[in-house]
């Protein structure tokens, strides 16, 4: 298998430290609002990832954080407690503001059949190890206090930026203008570790420590969290692009200071999903969740299958006429399944695929091993089910077995779904519409359109053409 590593820009052979178990990490939910589907997008690709693993024989075990403590809004432990904002803004606890939406995480994975990760540690069990870490740092001469807080020294790092490749000065222009300078640093990029003293003086999450009451800094809990679950070395370290340049850029500094060894063997990052203001964020006005995406009538899996078509490396433009043709696309794969599922026997007899069968069996495998060319898989998903050489039952047995990794329950039986006899008459009746526009008999095609509204059938013109999505 090949994957592409952020620390040395390339496209790598995969080779776990041990043969036969992946020890994995993927940075998760601060848990003070929705996760907006750029978030998701991201937890789609690293789904993949996890799934390819074990469908090409890996046993895997995965780690992920819920970051449900209070910590700064930016990389750099500036600006406004997340927490603290999330609980402002809807009059309750942070300890509900973090349930609350811990919660509604899980709920959405698992509409996006994300697996849920082996190992699921909260911020808030893990701050005895965060003492105990921030003591063996400062032991080894890596930390200095300053105005009652415990800072990182990053001078005392030998090449600090080796994952993201850029120079001190990049990285100060890398973060966001609108936050404010910590005077207390010695450097501009040394960050904290523990606060005791922040612009926030009723800050709700506090704990004892050597050096006061007050909280951790952000960066720490990734590196703790990972330390005590998987050991002092992992193979895949997952989460977005913008993570690069601070946070995961931290993460080493303080993980490697502490133990004396190389972290991390793969780096493995996600590009943005961006609309047409640019990156996805929750840090303006409303934001796209998938409770957004429902209430608009679309399929959690549409959305899945719509991240599926674009490789993870690349941004991905949003739009709901481009989800809009992804479901439709989506819905008619459901169909033609269903429609071949029906024209078998019992697939599960089968008990060794023909030479033809294995040859789709092996593209696939390698489409996933080529750095997770999840579009090329599809592709052959496609290929197979048009396919005359292929029977009937062992075409149910390979998407059977594509779906280890695909997840979109392509033969999962659904009493809300379109069968094809109604995909037929939509697009008959699409076709009949398009034709009363062109001979402007407009009372016809908004008829045509009334018509399928009530069998919950919603058409959306767009600049590609007609799209249509159930709404009831």
């Amino acid at each position: 298998m090949k994957l592409y590593n952020t620390l040395s820009r390339t496209i790598e052979d995969f080779k776990p430290i041990d043969e036969n178990l992946v020890r994995m990490y993927t940075c998760g939910p601060t848990v003070y609002n929705y996760a907006h589907i750029g978030n998701l997008r991201t937890y789609i690709h690293e789904d993949i990832l996890e799934k390819t693993l074990r469908y090409i024989g890996y046993n895997v075990k995965r780690v992920m954080n819920i970051t449900d403590v209070g910590h700064l809004e930016s990389d750099a432990d500036d600006g406004e407690d997340k927490m603290l904002k999330g609980a402002k803004r809807e009059n309750k606890t942070v300890w509900e503001i973090a349930q609350h939406y811990t919660d509604a995480f899980f709920s959405d994975i698992e509409k996006l059949n994300i697996k849920k990760a082996d190992v699921v540690a909260k911020a808030t069990d893990y701050i005895n190890e965060y003492i105990e870490f921030i003591k063996g740092l400062e032991q080894k001469g890596y930390t200095y206090m300053a105005n009652g807080n415990v800072y990182f020294d990053i001078t005392k790092v030998e090449n600090y930026t080796k994952l993201s490749g850029m120079d001190l000065e990049q990285l100060k222009t890398a973060s966001r203008e609108d936050v404010s300078v910590d005077v207390h640093k010695k450097n501009p990029q040394d960050f904290v570790l523990w606060f005791t003293k922040s612009k926030f003086e009723n800050q709700a999450m506090k704990w004892d420590s050597p050096w006061g009451v007050g909280y951790p800094g952000w960066h720490i809990e990734c590196s703790v969290i990972s330390l005590k679950n998987l050991g002092e070395q992992m193979d895949i370290h997952c989460g977005g692009v913008d993570h690069i340049p601070v946070h995961h850029t931290n993460e080493i500094a303080q993980t490697e200071s502490y133990t004396g060894k190389t972290w991390v063997k793969y780096w493995w990052h996600s590009e943005f999903l961006i609309d047409q203001g640019g990156k996805m964020s929750k840090s303006s006005g409303e934001f796209l969740t998938l409770s957004l995406l429902e209430k608009k009538g679309f399929d959690p899996l549409s959305y899945r299958y719509y991240a599926l078509n674009s490789h993870y490396r690349k941004q991905l433009a949003f739009s709901f006429d481009s989800l809009a043709s992804a479901e439709n696309a989506y819905l008619k794969l459901k169909s033609r399944v269903k429609n071949i599922k029906e024209n078998t026997d019992d697939a599960s007899n089968i008990t060794e695929l023909s030479e033809a069968a294995v040859k789709y069996k092996e593209e696939f495998k390698n489409c996933l091993e080529d750095d997770l060319n999840t579009a090329n898989a599809l592709t052959v998903l496609f290929n197979l089910l048009k396919a005359e050489a292929i029977s009937n039952n062992e075409k149910i047995k390979l998407i059977e077995d594509f779906e280890q990794v695909l997840s979109l329950d392509l033969l999962k039986e659904d009493k809300e779904e379109i069968h094809d006899e109604m995909v037929e008459y939509i697009e008959e009746m699409i076709q009949k519409r398009q034709e009363a526009k062109k001979n402007k008999n407009y009372q016809m095609a908004d008829a045509i359109r009334a018509e399928l509204l009530e069998k919950g059938i919603a058409l959306e013109d767009t600049r590609q053409g007609v799209n249509w999505k159930r709404i009831n």
